[in-house]
């Protein structure tokens, strides 16, 4: 008798791909689509897709009161990755299995990180998970990770649910519809053509699913998207399932990479194959999705998905005597990270995304909130960089996506260690000229396609990837670079920065209105921060003015396009006539740093690098060894040290001449593992942990470099007026930890007298005070220094002590009091 156990298939309702199965999809008695409204010629946003998000964005537009709002569907709403996902609203809860001491430390390292927020979640003993699903296997089971108010919802339910609401508040739902045609204005509004006419629309939102690579081609994007093919299996009624009085919570078992739920009285499980095993609709990337493809589906495949039946029928046994009624394997969309891509595009005016969504059944409530926020008020609700669609660039190719987005797929479940790094796919074609000079020497880490340097081996050392929630073959190393650094002289790859020329008539003008700090003056440079208009900070750039007129713009590598973005939208925004070019792939970066960079250099340049000459935060066109290089004089280790701005292809003669004339100094390499560790000593902000959308500057420490009585009525200038007028509720502080053999490294929980009341930002190892260290944000009745507080780590809360910032002092702040302390 084949059931489950020897994957008998009975009754099945399967269907090729031109065909439905009976348990999915519309129900008998259930709505037709309504007669189509009267046509509308203007809008002030088109949506172009139906699904779940799409109908979520124009519900909740139209609620917070946008007049002229349209969605245009080329079928039917739920139409391609809503409809297969199936069944009303239920909240069991739902329970993650570890089964490993890793998967218990996953757990405990998540917990810090909800803490802080409102979540309900905890860790529960076994006894716990057999109560709530007592048809568990629990020989293997150490702990559970619970979410009282996880569940599961009918995708056609909600997105009906939805497009009623968004009618109710005035939006126009047509379907069918298909876009056939967008083209864009010189006025930056659009025209958006259909069989039934043309909308004039000031922007658009791609919320297409799978077809969001054909809507993206009509504009010349090539969108990273892939639709992966996901199955999943119901079975029959189970009587030990159909004789619980409560519905069992769902299930993800992560060792066995899958997830569980009750269906009615048998159970739905849906694994995640292996990258070897998924399949990829890679045909529809090279030639399009098929035409008039909607509620299809795939041919089952039993034998992609075996071995995580199994795992299922040895946690669950019932499943062995279950028969299956059904498998579904339909497509969904994947980025390469697995991560959907929300918000403007860079490049193209007024054309935003809400795209790439493998759980948009998920995401729908929040994303269809938090766009309508943004496309309303002119800046994100929270900061939410990991959505960003301008995380990627040229560098993303097809073979790379194919690449990450089954990498991706196959690791949905594994443990995420910290400093986790992936491997399919690179490097890409971003790589400095240092690569193949340095990847042998190295571990590398992968920052917006490039490939950085994150610390340096020797020989003997593991050299081994061995991620870990604890001090790992890293530490040692690390501090061995740190020591470089300090007492010596290090050269560090910063050439994954982002490198921005501006330059025209009105470009002062621009960066006035743009930057919180004054326009450096000619051959200078300062650290300067764009706010949003509530006074957020939404980048911070290391600003060179070059000459008269002529700037150059440094930003992260993580946020290279997330700000090209900002600067040119403010550029057309206010009619500044400016030239603004991207110029990150043209150049290569070095840094050189510590106490005898200056010597080191100084052989190699006939130019005057004394600190009377060549000051703190100046900048000038100089030769070393006679490659052209734009020197300025800023290390973000806070020693002393030069960054030199270079043309890419020129990156290994330079490194080379360089590390040749500091042998007797006793030069060598640091990666970027050992610059946070000195940044944070030196108490440096960085953009994304201690600043972001979510932090406004003056709580952030940032006071100096925000310049409220300057002439210019800078973006947040006002906002930031009356933030300061009304106090801080919270600032951020250094804090040293007592720990043994973890550290720090951001968004765990803060705690006072047993309550949460801050989270920490960055951290990491000193390896000056041999101590934990790290920023956090707490209250401003808890900032003095002295205070004593907790940090949780791994489950377990380290006493911690803020310390009055800089923990190490900077070397322009030693020279300088040196100096002072010479004349008195």
């Amino acid at each position: 008798m084949l059931r489950l156990g020897a994957l008998r298939l009975r009754g099945l309702a399967l269907r090729s791909s031109q065909g439905r199965p009976s348990s999915a999809g519309l129900r008998e008695g259930q709505e037709s689509p309504p007669s189509p409204p009267e046509w509308k010629d203007r809008a002030e946003t088109v949506i172009i897709g139906g699904g779940c998000v799409g109908v979520s964005l124009a519900y909740h537009l139209a609620k917070a009161g946008m007049r002229d709002v349209v969605l245009l569907e080329k079928s039917e709403l739920t139409a391609g990755s809503t409809w297969h996902a199936v069944v009303g609203f239920h909240q069991p809860g739902s329970i993650r299995l570890a089964t490993t001491p890793e998967r218990v430390d996953e757990f405990k390292y998540q917990m810090t990180r909800t803490n802080w927020h409102a979540t309900e979640q905890y860790i529960i003993e076994p006894e716990k998970i057999h109560e709530l699903f007592p048809l568990l296997n629990m020989d293997k089971i150490l702990a559970g990770l619970y979410n009282p108010g996880d569940g599961h919802i009918d995708p056609y339910s909600l997105t009906m649910a939805l497009a009623t609401g968004a009618r109710k508040y005035g939006a126009l739902l047509k379907y069918p519809a298909p876009v056939t045609s967008l083209k864009p204005r010189p006025d930056g509004t659009w025209d958006v053509e259909t069989p039934q006419g043309s909308v004039r629309a000031n922007r658009i939102v791609n919320a297409a699913g799978f077809w969001a690579r054909e809507v993206g081609k009509m504009i010349g994007l090539d969108h990273p998207l892939i639709p992966v093919q996901h199955q999943y299996v119901i079975t029959s009624t189970i009587p030990e399932v159909k004789a619980l009085k409560r519905e069992l919570p769902v299930l993800r078992d992560l060792e066995g990479s899958y997830y569980l739920r009750q269906e009615r009285d048998g159970l739905l499980f849906g694994p995640y194959e292996s990258q070897e095993k998924m399949k990829l609709q890679a045909s529809w990337v090279a030639h399009g999705v098929p035409p008039g493809f909607g509620k299809e589906l795939f041919e089952s495949d039993l034998d992609r998905i075996t071995e995580h039946v199994e795992a299922a029928m040895e946690m669950v046994p019932v499943l062995k005597k279950a028969d299956i009624i059904n498998i579904v394997n339909g497509p969904i969309t994947y980025s390469p990270d697995i991560l959907p891509m929300v918000g403007p595009h860079q490049g193209v005016r007024n054309y935003w995304v809400a795209i790439g969504f493998g759980y948009g059944i998920i995401h729908a409530g929040g994303v269809g909130t938090y766009l309508s926020d943004w496309i309303l008020h002119g800046e994100p609700p929270f900061d939410l960089i990991e959505l960003d669609p301008n995380r990627y660039g040229k560098w993303t190719t097809t073979q790379y996506t194919e690449a990450k987005a089954r990498e991706s797929y196959g690791f949905n479940n594994i443990v995420g260690y910290p400093k986790e790094e992936r491997f399919a796919g690179r490097p890409t074609q971003r790589v400095s000229g240092l690569y193949k000079i340095l990847e042998s020497k190295c571990s590398m880490g992968f920052h917006a396609g490039w490939e950085q340097p994150h610390w340096f081996y020797k020989p003997g050392q593991d050299t081994q990837y061995r991620p870990s929630f604890r001090r790992t073959n890293w530490f040692e190393p690390v501090g061995s670079e740190y020591k470089q650094v300090m007492q010596r002289v290090g050269v560090i790859d910063l050439s994954p920065f982002g490198k921005f020329n501006i330059k025209g008539q009105d470009s002062t003008q621009l960066l006035d209105h743009l930057c919180a700090n004054v326009i450096p003056k000619v051959g200078f440079t300062n650290i300067s921060h764009m706010l949003t208009p509530r006074g957020r900070v939404y980048a911070e750039l290391t600003v060179s003015h070059q000459s008269p007129g002529e700037f150059l713009l440094i930003t992260g590598s993580g946020s290279e396009l997330h700000d090209l973005r900002w600067i040119e939208e403010a550029a057309v925004r206010g009619g500044y006539d400016v030239e603004i070019r991207n110029i990150t792939d043209e150049l290569g970066v070095l840094g050189v740093a510590g106490p005898y960079a200056r010597r080191v250099l100084q052989k190699l340049t006939s130019e005057d690098l004394s600190d009377d000459v060549f000051k703190f935060l100046q900048t000038k066109s100089l030769k070393i060894s006679d490659i052209p290089v734009t020197a300025i004089r800023i290390s973000y280790t806070g020693e002393l040290g030069w960054e030199l701005y270079h043309r890419r292809e020129d990156s290994a003669a330079l490194y080379e001449r360089i590390m040749n004339a500091g042998q007797e100094e006793g030069i060598d390499n640091f990666g970027t593992y050992a610059l946070n560790a000195l940044r944070l000593e030196k108490a440096f902000r960085a953009w994304g942990s201690e600043m972001n959308c979510d932090t406004n500057p003056l709580e952030a420490g940032l006071d100096y470099f925000i310049k409220l009585n300057k002439p210019a009525n800078f973006t947040g200038k006002q906002a930031l007026k009356q933030i300061k007028a009304k106090g801080l509720k919270r600032r951020l502080v250094c804090l040293t930890l007592a720990t043994d053999n973890v550290d720090p490294e951001g968004n765990e929980s803060v705690w006072y007298k047993g309550k949460v009341i801050g989270n920490t930002t960055s951290g990491s190892y000193s390896y000056s005070i041999q101590k934990s260290l790290a920023f956090a944000y707490v209250p401003v009745e808890l900032s003095e220094v002295g205070q004593q507080v907790e940090v949780e780590l791994l489950g377990k809360n380290y006493p911690a002590t803020i310390i009055q910032e800089p923990l190490v002092l900077t070397e322009p702040t030693r020279t300088r009091l040196q100096k002072d302390g010479r004349k008195s």
